[in-house]
């Protein structure tokens, strides 16, 4: 096997597939210095201010003058501020995708709700509407810990709570908020829930409800989720003790819910990555967008997120958009960015982070070639805005930050049931109520903390198994994963920590 890996016949540079030291012979070329594992090696000169090429796509400009053999990462080349020159022609690269007729998908046991989705999990969910009351529905959803035990088709009491609520300005910022927690308490994979808030905070109990689109103003009170306000039963213990009764009159409701065969085309599955390094766009990336083809064929929905880090690869969507209005809303997403990140003075190629740099990944632009891999080759069908629900049956887009537990958040608020996650770096990740998939793409950080891995997509690397079948294995994981199997995460109790939701205006 080459020592060296070349990724398009156009690239100015290869990967290193092993550390290469200084003087080594690789393919034709001569290391000019060490040159670390996942790193970029030179293939030709290329002079300063002059795009380089990886993936056959421009990922950052020359920062001094780049020589054969070369290291190539933060010391010579970076953002500059020339032109990507990106073809923006919308659905230019769409191309015939077989999706199978509906007695030829695959299926898996889920919880068939009344409104016709279905949920993976079954939880009972204990919501707090500002931060004053979080106390509250933690110590509820403790004093049922281990409930659940003895109980085959019920996951237990988990609170979901939050640091924001109040001191928020009406408007945008609070409906988002509420959309949000909202698409918790009515996700597919809860099956009842009650909400705890203090009384007096700026997310009042009533416009959450009928924002959030869980009730309407005008329901009767038995159609209303159970309500408590810590300031009208007289303070926390007496709050605790109420909302307790309320849970133990609806664990045996929920409990009662049954597994039942359904198809693929029910699930919504959240594509994540984070702490990338440089084989992530070679191994685990491509693997899982392997996977999102395959749920697509099976009618199911592959949900892309992280805006900022699709950021100088977003034409490889556009140009997959069905329609010109699809393609504007993901320019339109690309725009905000860009002025959200310069009115707060920052850059959006701050990212990567400093891991994903160890790891060999030097801009933003590389960073998102690799990223938007996950989202394989099938058509864009909509691009949404954060949290909002996913309704298409396709590859969807979400807008989302990069930063991982608020990305999911935004995804599974939308109501996606599973979340597959790709690290280089070895992030520990769960998400409940959504079970998370964690996989590898090397095999050495695989080996480290497998504890916290559910697949090593370093074998591609490796050469013992392709993007294919590691994309048809995650596909079979997802559907065990659905029907019931437990992840690393979910066996370790991970999960609760990563609630997140994003707030982008100003605390009072």
């Amino acid at each position: 096997m080459s020592r060296l890996l070349r990724l398009h016949p156009d690239d100015h540079v290869a990967v290193a597939r092993e550390d290469l030291a200084a003087g080594s012979e690789c393919d034709g070329v001569s290391a000019r210095a060490d040159i670390p594992r996942g790193h970029k090696i030179a293939l030709t000169t290329v002079a300063e201010g002059q795009p380089v090429r990886k993936y056959g796509q421009v990922i950052g400009f020359a920062s001094a003058a780049i020589e054969p053999g070369d290291w190539v990462h933060t010391h010579n080349l970076g953002f500059g501020a020339g032109e990507l020159g990106l073809d923006y022609a919308a659905g230019a690269d769409l191309r015939p995708f077989e999706v199978l007729p509906p007695e030829q998908r695959a299926s898996f046991l889920g919880y068939r709700r009344s409104d016709g989705r279905v949920g993976t999990r079954n939880y009972l969910a204990v919501v707090s509407t500002v931060n004053c009351s979080a106390a509250v529905c933690t110590a509820v959803a403790r004093a049922f810990e281990g409930c659940e035990a003895g109980l085959d088709d019920f996951d237990g009491v988990i609170p979901l709570t939050t640091k924001g609520g109040c001191a928020v300005k009406p408007g945008y910022e609070l409906e988002l908020f509420q959309r949000t927690l909202a698409g918790f308490a009515n996700h597919p994979n809860v099956g009842a829930y009650v909400v705890v808030g203090l009384g007096c905070e700026g997310n009042r109990m009533a416009d959450f409800l009928h924002t959030g689109g869980l009730i309407r103003l005008e329901a009767a009170p038995e159609r209303r989720p159970p309500t408590f306000f810590m300031q009208e039963l007289g303070g926390t213990q007496r709050t605790i003790e109420a909302a307790s009764r309320a849970v133990a009159e609806l664990i045996p409701r929920v409990a009662n819910a049954r597994r039942t065969p359904e198809s693929a085309e029910h699930l919504r599955v959240g594509l994540q990555c984070g702490g990338s390094d440089a084989l992530s766009g070679i191994t685990a990336n491509p693997a899982v967008g392997a996977m999102a083809d395959l749920l697509v064929r099976h009618g199911g929905t592959p949900v892309l997120g992280e805006t900022p880090e699709i950021y100088g690869a977003e034409h490889l969507l556009i140009r997959r958009a069905t329609s010109q209005a699809v393609a504007d809303r993901l320019l339109a997403r690309i725009a905000w960015w860009k002025d959200y990140t310069a009115r707060n003075g920052f850059s959006i190629d701050n990212n990567p982070a400093p891991g994903n740099k160890d790891g060999g990944l030097t801009t933003i632009f590389e960073k998102s070639m690799g990223a938007v891999a996950k989202a394989g080759t099938s058509p864009l069908v909509d691009v949404l805005e954060y949290a909002q629900p996913v309704t298409q049956h396709g590859l969807v887009h979400m807008d989302t930050p990069g930063y991982d537990p608020v990305s999911a958040t935004g995804q599974v608020a939308g109501g996606c049931q599973l979340v597959v996650f790709t690290t280089g770096r070895g992030s520990c990740f769960g998400f409940k109520p959504a079970p998370s998939l964690k996989v590898a793409t090397n095999t050495p950080m695989y080996e480290l903390m497998k504890p916290d891995m559910d697949l090593n997509a370093g074998t591609i690397m490796d050469g013992t198994a392709t993007v294919e079948s590691v994309g048809a294995e995650l596909f079979d994981r997802l559907l065990r994963l659905a029907s019931g199997e437990r992840s690393v995460s979910e066996a370790m109790g991970l999960g609760l920590e990563e609630f997140n939701p994003w707030i982008i205006g100003c605390t009072m």
